[in-house]
């Protein structure tokens, strides 16, 4: 069995998206995801300020969509609208059902999942991973199966290794890895498992991912 074989089944037993079999992402292609692309970010403590960075650094009208895990547990959060304020494109909660769309932020909402089922955004209160729920390896994974080649993952700053496994599916799907430099993370454990684990296409400083993102979804 290949290993998106073995990943597609992992997923359907933890995590089923609909009544159906989810779509490799070779059937995906057949749903007119080709020639586009999928941004997923996963960040944990000090994230937010990374991400904020980030979204200030992005050029607008960026054109994928982008869907962000930051650590939040289930508290409260006001990450999309400090987003909104803070960069010139449109930052929301994920919401079930919900069709991605370029120049948008999907944020993961507090103790939910957020995976992808083609274009469309999933939630699922499964049980956590890594201790986290919403945790990055779901919706790392849940790319890597919808949307193989066309995934771009990014690892920031953070504690453990929530991520890595994601970001190895990632790139055994084809997609581009990034991860940031840990000596510019608040926290570098976890972009330091992620260079462990995975061999990433990139390893940038922070301030280089947003320029990095703009290249590579062919806006530079």
């Amino acid at each position: 069995m290949t290993s998106l074989a073995c990943l597609d089944r992992h997923m359907q037993h933890n995590f089923p998206l609909s009544d159906k079999r989810l779509p490799s992402w070779r059937a995906q292609w057949s749903m007119g995801t080709r020639g586009s692309q999928v941004v997923v970010i996963g960040a944990s403590a000090g994230g937010v300020a990374a991400l904020l960075e980030i979204c200030a650094a992005l050029p607008p009208f960026f054109p994928a969509p982008i869907c962000v895990v930051q650590h939040v547990g289930s508290q409260p959060s006001m990450l999309p609208e400090l987003m909104r304020h803070r960069g010139p494109n449109h930052a929301m909660h994920g919401a079930e059902g919900l069709k991605l769309a370029t120049g948008t932020i999907y944020v993961a909402p507090p103790d939910q999942h957020m995976l992808l089922d083609g274009d469309r955004i999933r939630l699922a209160h499964g049980p956590k991973e890594n201790h986290a729920r919403p945790a990055i390896d779901p919706l790392f994974r849940s790319a890597a199966l919808s949307w193989g080649p066309r995934v771009i993952g990014v690892i920031l700053t953070g504690l453990m290794d929530d991520g890595s496994a994601g970001l190895a599916d990632i790139r055994a799907g084809g997609g581009t890895t990034i991860v940031q430099d840990p000596t510019t993370a608040a926290e570098p454990e976890m972009p330091g498992s992620a260079l462990r684990n995975v061999a990433v296409d990139h390893c940038v400083p922070l301030a280089a991912i947003p320029g990095l993102l703009a290249r590579l979804a062919g806006m530079a």
